[in-house]
């Protein structure tokens, strides 16, 4: 029990000295992440259902696809980039960009972009997540669509990353319509915690230190 805690603290140490990427990265960040946001479960991202700890269900979303980094940075598939790429690592290890998801769902979305899809032909019962193959587009349920896109700008942004510009106006669209709760909010301070950084998308540097000073 004690070398776990050991191992947990190193990891944390890692992370906020910058070091888990030039280390292996994204692996070496797993268990981080579900021990420090998701210890006892969550919700999954496409569906909202409740997850329990240790779920076999579900795994690890980049909401902002791996395949598109890795095409972008021009680094090989995705084994190739983590071999070649510190960026691509740094990338990977972002844990706002990391989300539990239902890993049918997962593979389902594989690469494809965010849009609205005409109709309501869910993927899976009881799941409002809609896929179309033929114009390679998901769209996820309202009250996910804003985490997404403030994940999806963020990634943008700190990494100078190209997001198409229809792409980008929906997720800024998506932004505007379904503002951070509380819940974002705390997976937000959470990850500043743990990874050094916080997301400007959900809660803008100045706002904090304002919230900071009334404290």
């Amino acid at each position: 029990m004690r070398r776990i805690g050991l191992l947990v603290t190193c990891l944390f140490c890692l992370v906020l000295s910058g070091g888990v990427a030039a280390r292996g990265g994204y692996l070496d960040i797993v268990p981080l992440f579900w021990r420090s946001l998701y210890p006892d479960g969550g919700r999954g991202l496409y569906c909202g259902r409740r997850f329990g700890a240790h779920d076999r269900r579900y795994n690890i979303e980049h909401v902002f696809p791996m395949a598109w980094v890795a095409r972008q940075l021009k680094c090989g598939d995705r084994q190739q980039c983590r071999r070649r790429s510190e960026q691509f690592n740094r990338i990977e290890s972002d844990m706002h960009n990391m989300f539990p998801a239902r890993k049918d769902l997962n593979q389902m979305r594989g690469a494809y972009a965010f849009g609205i899809i005409k109709g309501e032909r869910w993927a899976v019962p009881g799941c409002d997540f809609e896929v179309d193959d033929r114009r390679r587009r998901v769209e996820p349920r309202p009250a996910a669509r804003g985490d997404i896109a403030r994940a999806m700008l963020y990634m943008a942004d700190r990494y100078h990353l190209t997001l198409f510009r229809r792409q980008r106006e929906l997720m800024l669209r998506w932004h505007r319509q379904d503002p951070p709760d509380d819940t974002e909010r705390r997976r937000n301070r959470i990850i500043q915690r743990v990874q050094g950084n916080g997301n400007p998308w959900i809660e803008p540097p100045r706002k904090r230190r304002r919230e900071r000073n009334q404290g």
